[in-house]
């Protein structure tokens, strides 16, 4: 069936070109067309819409209906270079580059570029010796109940200690682990770090509450996942109710079928799931009274420029108040000031974190913190 597919996509292709112009394929589901002679660079971006027009359109391969699309990266002679060996990297490059703005466009090759498809590739070369070499470090940022003061969780968020580079937050990083797959393994590593760290702090006397985890989609569509939780429950004595997963509105949104159906079995185990960078997305208001959550948590972003933005306002007021509908418990991020703060406790949403009350942590400054209670 792949086969026919790549027989459909080429003689598409071939409908789309001049006869002037060259078509081949490279290797696997990779395709160069040469246009020779252009008047204006535009026209190549011409001939790339009308390709990602065509290869959108459905194909019949063995009486089912399939659906492709493409990712295109321009580069243009003698502008961007002069050997054919370098005008292949840099449209190569491009074509990177559109994948990573979502797929189904195209880009022009830019000289930062390479610098930064170099810069990825030895990161990613980086970040598989970190895991090895246990370069990681667990940091806690604390939640409180902003009415109380009250401590009502602690967000594990991972940390690397590069040996070059310094702490690095994961903003550096995550997506790079999520495109060469490490995010499972990293995801685990945090998980067993901060469970057992959290069991031992129960131990001692110390309520750290709610222990909030990241989840990533490639963690949860692993079937070995359950079963993991499940020996790290017994592992380190961990009650279910300590724990809760966060997963991301977009990622849940992807398969909500499968994701409905595994985050059942998590939430069967007394375990809460929380749905982070709410608002964000594009929940399906049918999907979201069905998923197994307990929680909805407003993204920063909404909060950064309340009560002096109206949209936001109107927007965190929306979630709230669809939350109490639902019966969600409700947490902001990235709370700064005193303003925030006093807008969502009149709003209605008084479980909060952030930089106003605390930064992320590691454990020996969390523990501090629990001693100076």
């Amino acid at each position: 069936m792949g086969d026919v597919v790549l027989k459909t996509v080429a003689k598409r292709l071939e409908g789309m070109i001049r006869s002037e112009d060259t078509l081949a394929r490279l290797s696997g589901d990779e395709f160069i067309v040469i246009m020779e002679e252009l008047m204006r660079p535009e026209d190549a971006s011409l001939l790339a819409e009308r390709i990602l027009k065509v290869l959108s359109e459905h194909m019949y391969v063995s009486e089912h209906m399939l659906y492709v699309s493409g990712s295109i990266g321009i580069s243009l002679y003698p502008q961007d270079a002069e050997s054919a060996q370098n005008l292949l990297k840099y449209a190569d490059t491009a074509m990177y580059k559109a994948k990573e703005e979502g797929r189904n466009n195209f880009q022009f090759y830019l000289r930062e570029m390479t610098e930064s498809a170099l810069e990825r590739l030895v990161m990613k070369t980086s970040l598989r010796q970190a895991i090895d070499s246990k370069e990681f470090i667990v940091y806690y940022q604390p939640q409180f109940n902003a009415v109380t003061d009250n401590l009502v969780g602690l967000e594990a968020l991972v940390r690397w200690q590069h040996p070059t580079k310094g702490l690095l937050s994961p903003a550096k990083f995550i997506l790079l682990a999520e495109e060469t797959g490490l995010i499972i393994e990293l995801d685990r590593w945090v998980m067993r770090i901060a469970m057992k760290q959290i069991s031992e702090w129960y131990k001692e006397g110390l309520i750290p509450d709610v222990l909030a985890l990241n989840l990533s989609i490639m963690q949860l569509e692993d079937d070995n996942f359950l079963h993991e939780i499940k020996d790290n429950l017994e592992r380190y004595d961990y009650k279910p109710e300590w724990l809760e997963f966060e997963i991301t509105e977009g990622q849940m949104m992807k398969t909500p079928e499968e994701t409905i159906a595994k985050l059942k079995k998590i939430n069967d185990l007394g375990i809460g799931i929380s749905i982070d960078d709410f608002g964000t997305g594009y929940s399906s208001l049918s999907l979201l009274k069905r998923l197994p959550i307990n929680r909805l948590k407003i993204d920063q972003s909404f909060i950064r420029d309340v009560p002096d933005d109206e949209e936001d306002v109107a927007i965190i007021k929306a979630i709230i108040a669809l939350g109490r509908s639902l019966n969600l418990d409700l947490i902001a991020e990235g709370v700064e000031t005193s303003v925030q703060k006093d807008f969502l406790i009149q709003s209605g949403c008084t479980n909060m974190q952030g930089f106003y009350y605390a930064k992320p942590m590691p454990a020996e400054e969390i523990r501090t913190m629990f001693l100076n209670k």
